[in-house]
């Protein structure tokens, strides 16, 4: 296994040191956001992690290795490049053997954060169960991840373009805890609001930290999402968004849009039809994430036995 693993030199030292490290996703740099956005904000989320004091493991698959903690030429590949497959967990030992390059998905950072002994992991929004999934059976792998891989993860919710409900349901089903941070109403990725409740509400790191450390103590595996909400003044109207959001679907049901591009075609769209407001929103919410799993993840190198 270790043959597969590639540590950068900061998270080489990171771990020699017992330094608290958050890993982060690539297919938010090559599939979530246009260029040159996506490149500045990888590098500002990276900066963010830094500054709170700990250190950030930008995760992808390069040249048939996993790797843990990307260099700057790294990272403008992957903001850059146009071949860049999206991988989740069936698509790890393809990429491996082929040596392809490999953006990872919520999944495929999971597992590799596990594999590095990385406890904690910050992305925008987890994937799910999507909108007609009683007929299509599209549900993110993301969700099978979390009921069996021990990484917690922060996220802004579930994105709005999910089926919410069922999402949930399905979590639930897998016993993964679905935690509000600061919050009793599950935020939806762009907004602070569902209909939904969440979980559990805890309001702060240590109370996360510890939560996550009891629940792997006592042997139950998988992850939880810790559901942070958008910072107010960048958050969008719920009933603008949704709006937007429906639209997007119907046009992506007429032009026989499925699987893992429903994703990516969704959020172009909304940033189409939002003129832009959209990936701003995305931007301070991945940040505001980022603040957050720093101090989670430095709570969890705290409580260690």
């Amino acid at each position: 296994m270790k043959n597969y693993l590639s540590f950068s030199q900061e998270v080489l030292e990171a771990k020699e040191k017992g330094l608290p490290i958050v890993a982060l996703e690539s297919t938010i740099i090559s599939h979530g956001m246009p260029y040159p956005q996506n490149v500045q904000t990888a590098r500002e989320v990276e900066q963010i992690i830094r500054d709170m004091g700990a250190v950030p493991a930008t995760i992808a698959i390069i040249d048939g290795k996993i790797k843990i903690g990307l260099t700057d030429e790294e990272l403008e590949m992957f903001g850059n490049a146009k071949n860049v497959a999206k991988a989740s967990r069936r698509d790890l030992g393809y990429l491996l053997a082929t040596k392809k390059i490999g953006a990872t998905t919520v999944a495929a950072t999971m597992i590799a954060a596990e594999l590095a002994g990385i406890e904690l992991f910050v992305t925008g929004g987890i994937g799910g169960v999507h909108r007609g999934a009683e007929n299509t059976m599209d549900i993110s792998a993301d969700l099978e991840e979390l009921a069996q891989t021990n990484v917690a993860v922060v996220c802004a919710g579930a994105k709005s373009i999910l089926d919410i409900g069922l999402t949930l349901e399905y979590l639930e089903t897998k016993g993964v805890p679905v935690v509000g941070f600061g919050t009793d109403i599950l935020p939806a990725f762009y907004t602070r609001e569902s209909e939904f409740s969440v979980n559990f509400r805890l309001n702060t790191v240590e109370e996360v930290a510890n939560m996550m450390r009891a629940k792997w103590e006592i042997g139950l595996n998988g992850g939880a999402v810790i559901a942070n909400p958008i910072p107010e003044e960048d958050a969008l109207d719920a009933k603008f968004i949704n709006n937007i959001i429906e639209e997007a679907l119907q046009e992506a049901e007429e032009k026989g849009i499925k699987g893992k591009d429903v994703t990516p075609f969704l959020l172009g769209k909304v940033k189409e039809l939002t003129e832009g407001e959209s990936l701003k929103a995305n931007i301070a919410l991945v940040k505001n994430n980022a603040k957050v799993g720093a101090g989670i993840a430095i709570a969890l190198n705290n409580n260690k036995k």
